[in-house]
Protein backbone atom coordinates (compact mmCIF):
# COMPACT_ATOMS: atom_id res chain seq x y z
CA UNK A 1 0.00 0.00 0.00
CA UNK A 2 1.33 3.90 -1.05
CA UNK A 3 0.86 6.02 1.43
CA UNK A 4 1.76 9.60 1.93
CA UNK A 5 0.91 12.42 4.77
CA UNK A 6 -0.54 15.72 3.40
CA UNK A 7 -0.11 18.63 4.64
CA UNK A 8 -0.43 18.37 8.49
CA UNK A 9 -1.34 15.07 9.33
CA UNK A 10 -4.44 13.41 6.95
CA UNK A 11 -3.42 9.41 5.28
CA UNK A 12 -3.33 9.38 1.96
CA UNK A 13 -4.12 5.47 1.42
CA UNK A 14 -4.32 4.13 -2.02
CA UNK A 15 -3.60 0.42 -2.43
CA UNK A 16 -5.73 -1.38 -4.74
CA UNK A 17 -7.20 1.53 -6.33
CA UNK A 18 -6.57 0.49 -9.70
CA UNK A 19 -4.90 2.02 -12.57
CA UNK A 20 -8.27 4.53 -13.13
CA UNK A 21 -8.15 5.70 -9.93
CA UNK A 22 -8.11 9.59 -9.80
CA UNK A 23 -6.46 10.45 -6.24
CA UNK A 24 -8.45 12.50 -4.13
CA UNK A 25 -6.10 14.70 -1.51
CA UNK A 26 -6.78 13.60 1.83
CA UNK A 27 -8.79 10.51 1.15
CA UNK A 28 -8.21 7.03 2.86
CA UNK A 29 -9.39 4.41 0.16
CA UNK A 30 -12.11 2.45 1.42
CA UNK A 31 -10.03 -0.81 -0.22
CA UNK A 32 -6.74 -0.09 1.27
CA UNK A 33 -7.94 -2.25 4.73
CA UNK A 34 -4.89 -3.96 6.45
CA UNK A 35 -7.81 -6.77 7.52
CA UNK A 36 -11.24 -7.21 7.15
CA UNK A 37 -14.29 -9.29 7.74
CA UNK A 38 -16.78 -9.84 5.31
CA UNK A 39 -15.15 -7.09 2.86
CA UNK A 40 -15.04 -7.54 -1.01
CA UNK A 41 -13.97 -4.91 -3.57
CA UNK A 42 -15.41 -3.91 -6.71
CA UNK A 43 -15.40 -1.31 -9.42
CA UNK A 44 -16.67 2.23 -8.95
CA UNK A 45 -18.94 3.68 -11.67
CA UNK A 46 -18.46 7.32 -9.94
CA UNK A 47 -16.31 9.98 -11.05
CA UNK A 48 -12.44 9.32 -10.71
CA UNK A 49 -13.56 5.15 -10.61
CA UNK A 50 -11.08 3.24 -8.90
CA UNK A 51 -12.40 0.77 -6.91
CA UNK A 52 -15.20 0.53 -3.63
CA UNK A 53 -16.14 -2.18 -1.06
CA UNK A 54 -19.32 -3.99 -1.35
CA UNK A 55 -20.93 -6.78 0.09
CA UNK A 56 -21.08 -4.81 3.63
CA UNK A 57 -24.07 -6.37 6.21
CA UNK A 58 -24.33 -6.49 9.79
CA UNK A 59 -21.49 -7.50 11.66
CA UNK A 60 -18.59 -6.47 8.91
CA UNK A 61 -15.98 -4.77 9.54
CA UNK A 62 -12.85 -2.73 7.51
CA UNK A 63 -9.73 -1.95 9.72
CA UNK A 64 -7.30 0.73 9.16
CA UNK A 65 -3.20 1.31 10.59
CA UNK A 66 -1.42 4.26 11.07
CA UNK A 67 -4.54 6.63 10.91
CA UNK A 68 -3.15 9.72 11.44
CA UNK A 69 -6.18 12.18 12.76
CA UNK A 70 -3.32 15.35 13.50
CA UNK A 71 -2.31 17.12 16.26
CA UNK A 72 -4.37 17.92 19.46
CA UNK A 73 -6.28 21.01 19.02
CA UNK A 74 -9.35 21.68 16.97
CA UNK A 75 -12.14 19.78 16.15
CA UNK A 76 -11.87 17.05 13.98
CA UNK A 77 -14.27 16.19 10.72
CA UNK A 78 -15.02 12.27 9.49
CA UNK A 79 -16.40 11.71 6.16
CA UNK A 80 -17.72 8.51 4.50
CA UNK A 81 -18.67 8.22 0.82
CA UNK A 82 -21.21 5.44 0.70
CA UNK A 83 -24.03 4.01 -1.35
CA UNK A 84 -26.83 2.00 -0.32
CA UNK A 85 -29.99 0.20 -2.28
CA UNK A 86 -30.94 -1.38 0.49
CA UNK A 87 -34.50 -0.04 2.19
CA UNK A 88 -33.73 -1.24 5.85
CA UNK A 89 -30.80 0.78 6.53
CA UNK A 90 -28.46 1.14 8.99
CA UNK A 91 -25.21 2.56 10.25
CA UNK A 92 -21.30 2.71 9.27
CA UNK A 93 -19.49 3.50 12.61
CA UNK A 94 -16.30 4.69 12.73
CA UNK A 95 -13.95 3.71 15.89
CA UNK A 96 -10.84 4.12 17.02
CA UNK A 97 -8.73 0.77 18.55
CA UNK A 98 -10.53 -1.68 17.90
CA UNK A 99 -14.15 -2.88 17.03
CA UNK A 100 -15.76 -1.75 19.92
CA UNK A 101 -12.83 1.01 20.86
CA UNK A 102 -14.08 4.91 20.99
CA UNK A 103 -16.70 6.30 18.70
CA UNK A 104 -14.98 8.41 16.19
CA UNK A 105 -18.32 9.06 14.10
CA UNK A 106 -21.37 7.56 13.43
CA UNK A 107 -23.03 7.82 9.67
CA UNK A 108 -26.33 6.82 9.49
CA UNK A 109 -27.64 4.93 6.21
CA UNK A 110 -30.80 5.30 4.02
CA UNK A 111 -31.14 4.45 0.56
CA UNK A 112 -29.39 6.24 -1.79
CA UNK A 113 -30.67 5.03 -4.75
CA UNK A 114 -28.74 1.90 -6.40
CA UNK A 115 -25.37 0.71 -5.15
CA UNK A 116 -23.39 2.91 -7.30
CA UNK A 117 -25.46 5.89 -6.23
CA UNK A 118 -22.98 8.07 -3.77
CA UNK A 119 -23.63 10.27 -1.15
CA UNK A 120 -20.84 11.86 1.49
CA UNK A 121 -21.91 12.08 4.72
CA UNK A 122 -20.30 14.18 7.25
CA UNK A 123 -19.48 14.31 10.83
CA UNK A 124 -17.88 16.65 13.77
CA UNK A 125 -16.16 14.09 16.29
CA UNK A 126 -15.71 15.32 19.86
CA UNK A 127 -12.49 12.82 20.34
CA UNK A 128 -9.59 14.27 21.87
CA UNK A 129 -7.31 11.48 20.27
CA UNK A 130 -4.69 12.89 17.69
CA UNK A 131 -1.62 11.46 16.12
CA UNK A 132 -1.54 7.79 14.35
CA UNK A 133 -4.57 5.60 15.52
CA UNK A 134 -5.55 2.79 14.35
CA UNK A 135 -9.68 2.98 13.16
CA UNK A 136 -12.19 0.56 12.76
CA UNK A 137 -14.93 0.96 10.26
CA UNK A 138 -18.34 -1.42 11.41
CA UNK A 139 -21.35 -2.04 10.05
CA UNK A 140 -24.61 -2.21 11.65
CA UNK A 141 -27.65 -2.83 10.29
CA UNK A 142 -31.13 -4.64 11.14
CA UNK A 143 -31.19 -5.93 7.36
CA UNK A 144 -30.44 -9.58 7.15
CA UNK A 145 -28.95 -9.22 3.86
CA UNK A 146 -26.36 -6.80 2.42
CA UNK A 147 -27.01 -2.97 2.87
CA UNK A 148 -24.09 -0.57 2.34
CA UNK A 149 -20.93 -0.10 -0.14
CA UNK A 150 -18.25 2.11 1.27
CA UNK A 151 -16.12 4.40 -1.09
CA UNK A 152 -13.58 6.51 1.28
CA UNK A 153 -13.23 8.13 4.35
CA UNK A 154 -11.79 11.57 5.24
CA UNK A 155 -10.10 12.88 8.25
CA UNK A 156 -9.75 16.79 8.54
CA UNK A 157 -8.48 18.20 11.43
CA UNK A 158 -10.00 22.02 11.70
CA UNK A 159 -7.75 24.36 13.71
CA UNK A 160 -8.64 26.43 16.75
CA UNK A 161 -9.56 29.34 14.75
CA UNK A 162 -11.49 27.20 12.37
CA UNK A 163 -9.03 26.65 8.96
CA UNK A 164 -9.29 23.74 7.87
CA UNK A 165 -6.17 21.61 7.28
CA UNK A 166 -3.56 22.03 4.24
CA UNK A 167 -4.77 19.51 1.20
CA UNK A 168 -8.20 18.42 2.44
CA UNK A 169 -10.78 19.97 0.51
CA UNK A 170 -13.82 18.24 -0.78
CA UNK A 171 -17.39 18.24 -1.69
CA UNK A 172 -19.72 16.79 0.48
CA UNK A 173 -21.94 17.22 -2.24
CA UNK A 174 -23.15 13.65 -3.53
CA UNK A 175 -21.82 13.15 -7.16
CA UNK A 176 -24.10 14.24 -9.91
CA UNK A 177 -22.45 11.55 -12.46
CA UNK A 178 -23.07 8.98 -9.94
CA UNK A 179 -24.16 5.70 -11.72
CA UNK A 180 -27.53 4.49 -11.18
CA UNK A 181 -27.18 0.80 -12.35
CA UNK A 182 -27.52 -2.37 -10.23
CA UNK A 183 -24.71 -3.02 -7.60
CA UNK A 184 -23.69 -5.93 -5.42
CA UNK A 185 -27.06 -7.13 -3.83
CA UNK A 186 -27.34 -10.72 -5.10
CA UNK A 187 -30.55 -11.77 -6.64
CA UNK A 188 -32.56 -14.86 -5.23
CA UNK A 189 -31.35 -16.76 -8.61
CA UNK A 190 -27.45 -15.85 -8.24
CA UNK A 191 -25.86 -17.71 -11.18
CA UNK A 192 -23.46 -20.49 -9.64
CA UNK A 193 -20.79 -21.27 -12.54
CA UNK A 194 -17.10 -22.67 -12.37
CA UNK A 195 -13.90 -21.96 -13.29
CA UNK A 196 -12.91 -24.26 -16.48
CA UNK A 197 -9.80 -25.82 -16.32
CA UNK A 198 -7.16 -24.23 -18.00
CA UNK A 199 -5.43 -24.76 -21.15
CA UNK A 200 -2.84 -22.69 -21.75
CA UNK A 201 -0.64 -23.30 -18.55
CA UNK A 202 2.06 -25.86 -18.80
CA UNK A 203 3.20 -28.14 -16.21
CA UNK A 204 6.15 -27.88 -15.25
CA UNK A 205 8.27 -30.79 -13.83
CA UNK A 206 11.14 -29.57 -12.54
CA UNK A 207 11.89 -30.49 -8.38
CA UNK A 208 9.50 -28.47 -6.16
CA UNK A 209 6.48 -28.91 -9.00
CA UNK A 210 3.82 -31.26 -8.24
CA UNK A 211 1.28 -31.81 -11.02
CA UNK A 212 -1.84 -32.90 -10.82
CA UNK A 213 -3.67 -36.04 -12.19
CA UNK A 214 -5.57 -33.72 -14.10
CA UNK A 215 -8.24 -37.17 -14.65
CA UNK A 216 -8.96 -37.27 -10.95
CA UNK A 217 -9.71 -33.39 -10.88
CA UNK A 218 -11.72 -33.39 -13.80
CA UNK A 219 -13.92 -35.67 -11.87
CA UNK A 220 -13.81 -34.03 -8.81
CA UNK A 221 -14.39 -30.71 -10.80
CA UNK A 222 -17.69 -33.09 -12.29
CA UNK A 223 -19.47 -33.90 -9.36
CA UNK A 224 -18.89 -30.27 -7.99
CA UNK A 225 -21.08 -28.86 -11.02
CA UNK A 226 -23.41 -31.66 -10.30
CA UNK A 227 -24.29 -30.17 -7.05
CA UNK A 228 -27.67 -28.86 -6.83
CA UNK A 229 -27.51 -26.21 -4.57
CA UNK A 230 -29.92 -25.36 -1.32
CA UNK A 231 -31.31 -22.03 -0.84
CA UNK A 232 -30.13 -20.07 1.42
CA UNK A 233 -31.96 -18.58 3.88
CA UNK A 234 -30.53 -15.07 3.19
CA UNK A 235 -27.34 -13.57 1.17
CA UNK A 236 -24.94 -11.77 3.36
CA UNK A 237 -21.27 -12.89 2.78
CA UNK A 238 -19.79 -15.85 0.92
CA UNK A 239 -18.48 -17.68 3.59
CA UNK A 240 -17.68 -20.89 5.88
CA UNK A 241 -15.52 -21.79 8.28
CA UNK A 242 -13.80 -24.28 10.45
CA UNK A 243 -12.93 -23.81 14.51
CA UNK A 244 -10.24 -24.98 15.68
CA UNK A 245 -8.29 -25.72 19.07
CA UNK A 246 -4.58 -26.06 19.38
CA UNK A 247 -3.31 -29.29 19.11
CA UNK A 248 0.61 -29.81 19.08
CA UNK A 249 3.76 -27.58 18.84
CA UNK A 250 6.88 -29.38 16.88
CA UNK A 251 9.93 -28.46 14.60
CA UNK A 252 8.53 -29.84 11.32
CA UNK A 253 7.20 -28.47 8.47
CA UNK A 254 6.00 -31.49 6.19
CA UNK A 255 5.53 -28.54 3.25
CA UNK A 256 8.54 -27.12 3.11
CA UNK A 257 10.89 -29.71 4.98
CA UNK A 258 8.92 -33.12 3.86
CA UNK A 259 10.49 -35.81 5.59
CA UNK A 260 12.87 -34.34 7.87
CA UNK A 261 11.86 -34.03 11.38
CA UNK A 262 13.40 -31.23 13.57
CA UNK A 263 14.38 -29.60 10.33
CA UNK A 264 12.02 -26.46 10.71
CA UNK A 265 11.88 -23.92 13.28
CA UNK A 266 9.01 -24.55 15.85
CA UNK A 267 5.30 -24.40 14.27
CA UNK A 268 2.10 -24.32 16.16
CA UNK A 269 -0.46 -27.03 14.39
CA UNK A 270 -3.88 -27.08 14.42
CA UNK A 271 -6.44 -29.39 12.36
CA UNK A 272 -5.05 -32.80 12.17
CA UNK A 273 -3.43 -34.33 15.00
CA UNK A 274 -1.23 -36.58 13.07
CA UNK A 275 0.35 -33.91 11.28
CA UNK A 276 4.50 -34.06 11.63
CA UNK A 277 7.36 -33.63 8.77
CA UNK A 278 6.18 -37.09 7.35
CA UNK A 279 2.51 -36.14 6.47
CA UNK A 280 1.52 -36.65 3.03
CA UNK A 281 -1.79 -36.26 1.53
CA UNK A 282 -2.72 -40.26 2.12
CA UNK A 283 -2.02 -39.77 5.64
CA UNK A 284 -3.77 -37.14 7.06
CA UNK A 285 -6.85 -38.90 5.18
CA UNK A 286 -5.48 -42.06 7.20
CA UNK A 287 -5.54 -40.25 10.67
CA UNK A 288 -8.89 -38.48 11.10
CA UNK A 289 -8.43 -37.05 14.37
CA UNK A 290 -8.79 -33.68 14.12
CA UNK A 291 -8.95 -30.50 16.53
CA UNK A 292 -11.23 -28.62 14.17
CA UNK A 293 -14.88 -28.46 13.60
CA UNK A 294 -16.62 -30.32 11.21
CA UNK A 295 -14.77 -33.17 13.11
CA UNK A 296 -15.67 -35.56 10.25
CA UNK A 297 -14.94 -33.87 7.18
CA UNK A 298 -12.18 -31.72 7.19
CA UNK A 299 -8.65 -33.41 7.90
CA UNK A 300 -6.98 -30.51 6.97
CA UNK A 301 -3.57 -29.41 8.35
CA UNK A 302 -2.18 -25.57 9.17
CA UNK A 303 -0.06 -24.72 11.17
CA UNK A 304 2.17 -21.15 11.65
CA UNK A 305 5.63 -20.42 13.40
CA UNK A 306 4.92 -20.65 17.71
CA UNK A 307 5.32 -17.56 19.37
CA UNK A 308 7.21 -16.76 22.31
CA UNK A 309 7.05 -14.60 24.94
CA UNK A 310 10.42 -14.43 26.89
CA UNK A 311 11.04 -17.75 25.10
CA UNK A 312 8.10 -20.05 26.50
CA UNK A 313 5.66 -20.60 23.90
CA UNK A 314 2.22 -18.78 24.02
CA UNK A 315 -0.54 -20.75 21.88
CA UNK A 316 -3.52 -19.34 20.63
CA UNK A 317 -6.64 -19.41 22.52
CA UNK A 318 -8.88 -20.77 19.55
CA UNK A 319 -8.08 -20.41 15.55
CA UNK A 320 -10.95 -19.80 13.25
CA UNK A 321 -10.32 -20.54 9.52
CA UNK A 322 -12.03 -19.00 7.11
CA UNK A 323 -12.81 -20.05 3.32
CA UNK A 324 -14.70 -17.87 1.90
CA UNK A 325 -14.37 -15.27 -1.45
CA UNK A 326 -12.83 -11.62 -2.54
CA UNK A 327 -13.37 -11.81 -5.69
CA UNK A 328 -15.96 -9.45 -8.18
CA UNK A 329 -17.13 -13.14 -9.61
CA UNK A 330 -17.87 -15.42 -6.30
CA UNK A 331 -19.70 -17.61 -7.86
CA UNK A 332 -16.76 -18.49 -10.59
CA UNK A 333 -15.01 -20.22 -7.23
CA UNK A 334 -14.49 -24.04 -7.09
CA UNK A 335 -12.61 -26.06 -4.21
CA UNK A 336 -9.40 -27.26 -4.12
CA UNK A 337 -8.44 -30.53 -5.46
CA UNK A 338 -7.70 -33.74 -3.01
CA UNK A 339 -3.27 -32.65 -2.18
CA UNK A 340 -3.22 -29.19 -2.87
CA UNK A 341 -0.83 -26.84 -0.05
CA UNK A 342 0.27 -23.59 -0.41
CA UNK A 343 1.80 -20.97 2.31
CA UNK A 344 1.35 -17.36 2.59
CA UNK A 345 3.94 -14.82 4.37
CA UNK A 346 7.61 -15.29 4.34
CA UNK A 347 9.58 -16.55 7.13
CA UNK A 348 12.66 -14.88 6.26
CA UNK A 349 10.61 -11.45 5.91
CA UNK A 350 12.07 -9.99 9.21
CA UNK A 351 11.90 -6.29 8.49
CA UNK A 352 8.14 -4.70 8.08
CA UNK A 353 6.62 -4.75 4.14
CA UNK A 354 3.71 -2.23 5.78
CA UNK A 355 0.56 -3.01 7.30
CA UNK A 356 -0.28 -6.39 6.43
CA UNK A 357 2.25 -8.33 7.95
CA UNK A 358 1.89 -6.61 11.50
CA UNK A 359 -0.07 -7.93 14.87
CA UNK A 360 -2.61 -5.67 16.02
CA UNK A 361 -5.30 -5.16 19.06
CA UNK A 362 -8.65 -6.52 18.92
CA UNK A 363 -11.23 -5.69 21.82
CA UNK A 364 -12.10 -2.30 24.00
CA UNK A 365 -9.58 -0.10 24.40
CA UNK A 366 -7.33 -1.83 21.37
CA UNK A 367 -3.61 -0.80 20.92
CA UNK A 368 -2.55 2.08 23.81
CA UNK A 369 1.45 1.79 22.73
CA UNK A 370 4.43 -0.23 20.77
CA UNK A 371 7.22 -2.22 22.57
CA UNK A 372 10.31 -0.25 23.35
CA UNK A 373 11.68 -1.33 19.25
CA UNK A 374 8.08 -0.41 17.80
CA UNK A 375 7.71 -4.08 16.92
CA UNK A 376 4.88 -5.62 19.02
CA UNK A 377 1.72 -3.33 19.84
CA UNK A 378 0.22 -2.66 23.40
CA UNK A 379 -2.91 -3.61 23.81
CA UNK A 380 -5.43 -2.14 26.51
CA UNK A 381 -6.34 -4.95 29.45
CA UNK A 382 -9.28 -5.63 27.64
CA UNK A 383 -8.36 -6.42 24.50
CA UNK A 384 -5.90 -8.89 23.01
CA UNK A 385 -2.97 -10.11 20.42
CA UNK A 386 -4.16 -11.18 17.18
CA UNK A 387 -3.20 -11.64 14.11
CA UNK A 388 -4.84 -12.56 10.83
CA UNK A 389 -2.85 -14.05 7.71
CA UNK A 390 -4.72 -14.19 4.56
CA UNK A 391 -3.87 -16.56 1.40
CA UNK A 392 -3.96 -16.16 -2.07
CA UNK A 393 -7.57 -16.55 -3.67
CA UNK A 394 -6.49 -17.70 -7.73
CA UNK A 395 -5.06 -21.34 -8.90
CA UNK A 396 -2.57 -21.68 -12.00
CA UNK A 397 -4.93 -25.04 -11.98
CA UNK A 398 -2.47 -27.62 -12.93
CA UNK A 399 -0.21 -27.88 -9.76
CA UNK A 400 -0.64 -28.60 -6.32
CA UNK A 401 2.77 -27.80 -5.27
CA UNK A 402 5.27 -25.24 -6.35
CA UNK A 403 8.98 -25.29 -5.53
CA UNK A 404 8.48 -22.07 -3.31
CA UNK A 405 4.89 -23.25 -2.36
CA UNK A 406 3.45 -20.10 -3.84
CA UNK A 407 3.82 -19.63 -7.71
CA UNK A 408 1.17 -22.18 -8.10
CA UNK A 409 -1.42 -19.25 -6.66
CA UNK A 410 -1.35 -15.72 -6.98
CA UNK A 411 -3.77 -12.58 -7.06
CA UNK A 412 -6.62 -11.59 -8.97
CA UNK A 413 -6.15 -9.09 -11.53
CA UNK A 414 -6.28 -5.46 -11.03
CA UNK A 415 -10.65 -6.21 -12.30
CA UNK A 416 -11.06 -8.65 -9.08
CA UNK A 417 -10.75 -11.70 -11.24
CA UNK A 418 -8.45 -14.59 -11.43
CA UNK A 419 -6.93 -14.43 -15.14
CA UNK A 420 -4.26 -14.97 -16.80
CA UNK A 421 -1.53 -17.23 -15.00
CA UNK A 422 -3.68 -17.64 -12.27
CA UNK A 423 -7.38 -18.51 -13.93
CA UNK A 424 -8.80 -20.56 -11.49
CA UNK A 425 -10.62 -19.25 -8.50
CA UNK A 426 -10.24 -21.22 -4.94
CA UNK A 427 -11.60 -20.28 -1.67
CA UNK A 428 -10.01 -17.00 -0.05
CA UNK A 429 -8.41 -18.76 3.17
CA UNK A 430 -7.92 -16.85 5.94
CA UNK A 431 -6.66 -17.75 9.43
CA UNK A 432 -7.59 -15.82 12.50
CA UNK A 433 -5.36 -15.99 15.36
CA UNK A 434 -5.91 -14.49 18.83
CA UNK A 435 -3.53 -14.69 21.38
CA UNK A 436 -3.66 -13.96 25.47
CA UNK A 437 -1.30 -11.68 25.29
CA UNK A 438 -1.79 -7.80 25.83
CA UNK A 439 -0.25 -5.52 28.15
CA UNK A 440 3.07 -6.72 28.33
CA UNK A 441 4.59 -7.89 24.82
CA UNK A 442 7.97 -6.95 25.61
CA UNK A 443 10.09 -10.07 24.96
CA UNK A 444 7.56 -11.07 22.49
CA UNK A 445 8.90 -12.73 19.32
CA UNK A 446 8.30 -15.67 16.28
CA UNK A 447 10.30 -19.06 16.36
CA UNK A 448 10.89 -17.52 12.87
CA UNK A 449 12.03 -14.13 14.06
CA UNK A 450 10.36 -11.14 14.41
CA UNK A 451 6.72 -10.89 13.79
CA UNK A 452 7.13 -10.03 10.75
CA UNK A 453 7.84 -13.47 9.82
CA UNK A 454 4.76 -14.48 10.18
CA UNK A 455 3.84 -17.27 7.63
CA UNK A 456 0.96 -19.59 7.43
CA UNK A 457 0.97 -23.22 5.70
CA UNK A 458 -2.19 -25.02 4.36
CA UNK A 459 -2.38 -29.07 3.65
CA UNK A 460 -6.11 -29.39 2.07
CA UNK A 461 -6.90 -32.89 3.06
CA UNK A 462 -10.99 -32.03 3.29
CA UNK A 463 -13.41 -34.67 2.28
CA UNK A 464 -13.96 -33.78 -1.45
CA UNK A 465 -17.85 -33.93 -1.02
CA UNK A 466 -17.70 -32.05 1.96
CA UNK A 467 -16.20 -28.97 0.72
CA UNK A 468 -17.63 -29.15 -2.54
CA UNK A 469 -21.25 -28.58 -0.67
CA UNK A 470 -19.64 -25.80 1.05
CA UNK A 471 -18.06 -24.31 -2.24
CA UNK A 472 -21.54 -24.90 -4.05
CA UNK A 473 -23.72 -23.76 -1.21
CA UNK A 474 -21.83 -21.05 0.32
CA UNK A 475 -19.41 -19.41 -1.40
CA UNK A 476 -20.67 -19.50 -4.91
CA UNK A 477 -24.63 -17.94 -4.05
CA UNK A 478 -23.16 -15.31 -1.21
CA UNK A 479 -24.37 -17.42 2.04
CA UNK A 480 -22.95 -17.29 4.98
CA UNK A 481 -22.24 -20.32 6.48
CA UNK A 482 -21.11 -21.86 10.11
CA UNK A 483 -18.69 -24.22 10.80
CA UNK A 484 -21.26 -27.73 9.36
CA UNK A 485 -21.86 -25.70 6.59
CA UNK A 486 -25.37 -24.42 7.50
CA UNK A 487 -27.17 -21.38 6.62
Amino acid sequence: MAVAVVGSGVLVASANAGSNQTPIPGVIEAESYAAHHGAQTEGTSDAGGGRNVGWLSNGDWMRYDNVDLGTAGGGLTVEARVASANTDGGSVEVRAGSQTGELLAAFPITRTGNWQDWVTGTANSPTTLSGKQTVFVTMASKSRSDFVNVNWLRFTRVNGGGTATPGTTASATPSATASASAGPSPSASASVSASPTPTGTTPQTGTGWVVMDQAKWAQELAAFRAITPKTPKERMVPEFHASCKISHTRPDDPIVFPGMAGASHDHTFWGNKSTGAASTAESLFANKATTCEPSTQDFSAYWVPTLLKDNKPVMPKEVTVYYGSRLKDYAATVPFPSGFRMIAGDAKQQTSTGQNNQFWCAGNGGETGRTADGEWPVCAPTAELIRQLTFPDCWDGVHLDSPDHKSHVGPADNTGKCSGKYPVAIPSISFMLPYPLNTDTEGVKLSSGTGYSMHGDFFNAWVPEALAERVRNCINQHAKCNAQGNF
